[in-house]
């Protein structure tokens, strides 16, 4: 069962725009972001990379990590390295991008771990590596922002207390335009996932790139 509290390495084949491999346990003390694309996603390259790259510019390296991780789940033969990075070179995408490692079948490995549903989406981690937020679809640039400056506010080592309390604090301060979509998982949740934890840890799944226009979903509802 995946347990964000204790959430799995990135699985990567390769690591471009890096001279090494990142891991979160290297970035742990961060707040880490990583963007999830397909080359092929129309919602990846309209809002997940560019959103990365505005990210990345607004906050120090020290304190906030920004990845990438392509991670093709169809039409494989458009979306090999070579074409990533040439990709990525063409539209000046500069942070460190994974590669989500193929297992031989449909799901790369990273997709699985994390039961990712589709593209683009972002996984959150707050600086004690525990997995905060998994957004699907496209997410409010001050959204965003306002929630990595509520986990900067966290200390290393702070208490659970600490982050329930900011938690709270966001959720009071932030407006949810799709308020219908937004669920916290439980026992009764039925989005497909079973994670049997604290409410400290939230998925979102916001309206438009999630939902068809123009993302990509995978799952009985699939829409590409």
């Amino acid at each position: 069962m995946f347990n964000p509290e204790h959430p799995p390495e990135i699985i990567a084949q390769r690591w471009l725009n890096s001279d090494k491999k990142r891991t979160l346990k290297a970035e742990k003390g961060k707040v880490i972001v990583i963007a999830i694309w397909q080359l092929e996603c129309p919602g990846s390259q309209k809002f997940g990379l560019p959103q990365a790259m505005r990210l990345r510019r607004a906050f120090e390296e020290d304190e906030v990590a920004v990845f990438g991780l392509h991670m093709p789940f169809e039409k494989f033969a458009e979306q090999t390295p070579d074409k990533v990075e040439a990709y990525l070179n063409e539209n000046e995408i500069t942070i460190p991008v994974a590669l989500d490692k193929p297992n031989g079948e449909e799901l790369p490995e990273t997709m699985k771990a994390y039961e990712l549903q589709g593209t683009p989406a972002l996984l959150i981690f707050d600086r004690q590596g525990r997995l905060r937020r998994h957004y699907l679809g496209a997410v409010d640039d001050l959204r965003l922002g306002a929630e990595v400056m509520g986990l900067l506010i966290e200390d290393k080592d702070s208490p659970r207390e600490m982050a329930i309390a900011i938690e709270h604090k966001l959720g009071a301060a932030l407006v949810d335009p799709e308020a219908h979509h937004h669920h916290e998982h439980g026992e009764a949740c039925g989005c497909g996932h079973d994670h049997g934890h604290d409410h400290d840890h939230q998925h979102e799944h916001d309206q438009g790139a999630a939902h068809g226009e123009p993302g990509h979903v995978h799952g009985p509802g699939c829409k590409h």
